[in-house]
């Protein structure tokens, strides 16, 4: 039965896609029906794997065979990805109602939606790695959705972050065969220990490589440059997947790296907690300063990833202690995903109200539309981390993680002084994110209406679009105020995969000592808003309060670094291939001289049909070219074989 479901939930979406365009000949409600029983179909099926754990093994598939695996984490985050494909169904009728090129996002939405699904069944790294790379293909047709100039741009800025993670994480598993002779999960940390440890940089250096490649997915810095370009020009559908739930494969590969090859790694764990704490406090920074709705949404995503990334160090520096880093790091992941469909629905139906982002536009849109506002303040409460969401109880597991490892460095008489700041990031951090959010949601529902408001003549909010983020919200409130019963299961069985230590008894999460931490969170957020947003970030007007754009536009990276040294490269490499081309061609002309004196008479003029001209025979010019490319294959094999030897010694 497990192997069923297992091949089922990877390889049915596939053959659905393949039906997205004959349905839509039939008619267009077929098709916007169609979509909506493909994630229905595939949610039944992953809660039933949830009762039918096993592993299914397609030999010689892909050339090395493909291995599935289910229960545990893979099966949590298979019935996650369903219910996020199946509420983000819900609303696409409604917005894609009047675009072009909906038949192909479909399309692509549900490729998108079995490749994800093989990363999460994936019993090893050659499986994860083939699925990882569909899923990211796939996904470029959601920002690239709208062929505006802007999103094409977008799209191009996330190809290519992509391509070069595939790249490094290629670079990373290549190392990894070699080292260990298997990709397998559960043979790795069995592997690991008997490694020389001679050998353990070469570990290190394979582990650094794959954590650039599924960084670069997750969002990570300084790798997040295209969640702030994509999610702003993609379908708010497509934005609440690729911030909920395509971000977390990048986790996933992460937690595998961590937990079953350099658990025990200081410096991969100090690796991992330095750019999730970096990527946390910058994420916050941005989405603050952002006067754009979706593009807020983007860079707080950006920083909750970072909140992950935190776990997922302390659970190698807690060492058999780290259930409670285990258990919020898993919870977070989850918590993200239903946030973030709850926030970028909501915001898809302000846009197609408005037909606008910029929060000067939206100001006191939602005023008298208390449904969508009770549904956006949650989501923005349990994002916050405010007690009764899901969100308090994952931030608060996450806290505590560092708290733990500060007293047991205490107790050991060792130096706390560095996790004592990185706790202070996360409490400053978890205030701009109060900060942030209190801006997004004063702008659109407590703010004086602005003038000349677009409005849209269709309802704002059709009834499918509001059981879609009431029943997520429903949700977030449902867990938040039952965790033991709900959260704590979840994270109990999901953290079997990540080989987490007993918990210590019930964990109290309202006691007076857990709470501290969120109200010290909150008090950080008040004095931010009111200092900052409202006096720097704000000024008022006749026709009310008009939000200001204060981040500097210099301040790209991806226009400041990335794409320059890209330019850089290009005209390099343009230059070595002329220059080796030219060589070439000397050495033609050389060998011609030297020809002619030894048998003149061979090269005899003849009329040279590409050009017009009387010349040589145009053999000189493919021997040119056929040098040039020798000479930069004979360089690419001259780089290779540098660093095989300086990584094997």
């Amino acid at each position: 039965m497990s192997s069923f479901l297992l091949l089922f939930l990877v390889f049915f979406p596939f053959l659905a896609a393949y039906f997205v365009y004959p349905m839509r000949r039939r008619g267009r409600e077929y098709r916007n029906l169609y979509v909506r029983i493909i994630p229905g179909v595939e949610i039944f099926a992953a809660l039933l794997l949830l009762f039918a754990p096993g592993t299914v093994v397609l030999p010689q598939l892909c050339g090395l065979g493909l291995r599935f695996e289910a229960g545990s984490l893979h099966t949590t985050m298979a019935v996650l990805a369903a219910f996020l494909w199946l509420m983000t169904a819900l609303p696409s009728k409604e917005y894609f109602a009047d675009r072009e090129g909906v038949n192909r996002y479909y399309c692509a939405w549900i490729v998108t939606l079995g490749a994800l699904m093989g990363v999460f069944l994936a019993a090893d790294f050659f499986t994860l790695f083939i699925f990882f790379e569909m899923m990211s293909f796939a996904s470029y047709v959601w920002v690239a959705q709208n062929e505006n100039p802007d999103a094409l741009r977008a799209g191009q800025t996330y190809l290519a972050v992509a391509v070069f993670g595939g790249m490094m994480l290629l670079v990373g598993l290549l190392m990894l065969d070699h080292l260990l002779g298997s990709l397998v999960f559960r043979e790795l940390p069995a592997l690991v220990a008997a490694l020389e440890d001679g050998r353990r940089g070469e570990l290190l250096a394979a582990g650094l490589f794959c954590l650039t490649g599924f960084g670069a997915k997750a969002g990570m810095v300084p790798l997040h440059i295209w969640l702030p370009k994509a999610h702003p020009v993609a379908p708010a559908p497509a934005s609440a997947l690729l911030s909920g739930i395509l971000t977390k494969s990048g986790i996933f590969g992460i937690l595998i790296i961590s937990r079953y090859l350099l658990f025990s790694s200081v410096e991969w764990n100090g690796v991992l907690l330095i750019s999730g704490t970096v990527t946390m406090v910058l994420g916050a920074v941005l989405a603050l300063f952002s006067v754009n709705l979706k593009r807020a949404l983007a860079c707080s995503s950006m920083s909750q990833i970072g909140f992950i990334l935190i776990g997922v160090a302390m659970q190698g520096y807690l060492g058999e202690d780290n259930a409670l880093a285990a258990w919020g790091t898993v919870l977070h992941m989850m918590n993200h995903g239903l946030i973030k469909l709850v926030l970028f629905v909501s915001a898809g139906v302000i846009y197609l109200a408005t037909h606008a982002l910029d929060l000067n536009e939206l100001r006191g849109w939602g005023r008298n539309r208390p449904m969508l506002k009770a549904i956006f303040f949650v989501g923005a409460a349990a994002i916050v981390g405010i007690p009764g969401t899901s969100g308090y109880i994952s931030k608060t597991l996450l806290h505590e993680s560092i708290v733990e490892y500060v007293h047991y460095l205490e107790h050991t008489g060792s130096s706390a002084a560095g996790f004592q700041t990185v706790e202070w990031l996360f409490l400053i951090s978890g205030g701009l994110t109060a900060a942030y959010m209190t801006k997004l949601f004063v702008a659109i529902f407590v703010e004086k209406r602005a003038e000349r408001q677009r409005f849209s003549a269709r309802e704002y909010m059709t009834p499918a679009t509001g059981l879609a983020v009431g029943l997520t919200a429903f949700l977030l409130v449902t867990f938040g105020l039952t965790p033991w019963v709900s959260m704590q299961v979840i994270a109990e069985r999901s953290s079997v995969f990540l080989r987490a230590g007993e918990s210590h008894g019930l964990f109290r999460y309202f006691s007076w000592v857990n709470l501290q931490g969120a109200l010290i969170s909150l008090g950080i957020g008040v004095v931010v808003y009111l200092l900052i947003v409202r006096l720097a970030l704000c000024r008022k007007t006749a026709e009310g309060t008009v939000y200001l754009e204060r981040w500097p536009k210099g301040l790209d990276l991806e226009e400041l670094v990335y794409r320059p040294a890209v330019r850089g490269l290009a005209f390099l490499g343009a230059m070595c291939a002329r220059t080796a081309a030219g060589l070439g061609d000397l050495l033609v002309v050389v060998g011609e001289k030297l020809l002619y004196l030894k048998a003149p008479g061979i090269f005899v003029p003849k009329k040279n049909e590409n050009f017009g001209v009387y010349a040589r025979k145009p053999k000189r010019f493919l021997i040119g070219e056929t040098f040039a490319f020798d000479l930069t294959l004979a360089g690419i094999g001259l780089v290779g074989a540098l660093t095989y030897i300086f990584f094997t010694g």
